[in-house]
């Protein structure tokens, strides 16, 4: 049912530089009327939500609230690259249970804490 994800971001390029190491995609800069963002690259048709880094006042990063998922085919793969590209690991990858698979969490550069979820 999600169409769409904003995550705020206090400073643009080091949330895109983050993003792209974390998870080796480009990130293109839009801006509409001083509003910056940075879009993920779709999926191609493929399930799932796209959305965008987003730099605004009324958007405040935070390790609280709603929790974004990103889909991967394993999410040790991000969970590796995360303390590299400057963020901090939250939860290491965990297993849901045999029907779910696994997830874990991260804090980004600019303080929001996300998830992955993969099915190995």
């Amino acid at each position: 049912m999600v169409g769409w994800f904003e995550i705020p971001v206090n400073d643009m390029d080091r949330a895109k530089a983050f993003y792209e190491t974390v998870f080796k995609v480009e990130i293109k800069d839009v801006e509409f009327d001083g509003l910056k963002m940075g879009w993920f690259p779709d999926n191609n048709g493929g399930y799932g939500a796209t959305g965008t880094l987003i730099k605004q006042s009324s958007y405040i990063p935070s390790k609280e609230g709603t929790l974004v998922y990103f889909m991967s085919n394993d999410v040790k793969i991000e969970l590796d690259r995360v303390e590299a590209a400057g963020g901090k690991l939250g939860l290491e990858k965990t297993k849901i249970s045999d029907e779910n698979g696994f997830m874990g969490v991260f804090i980004d550069t600019e303080g929001n804490r996300v998830a992955l979820h993969s099915e190995v």
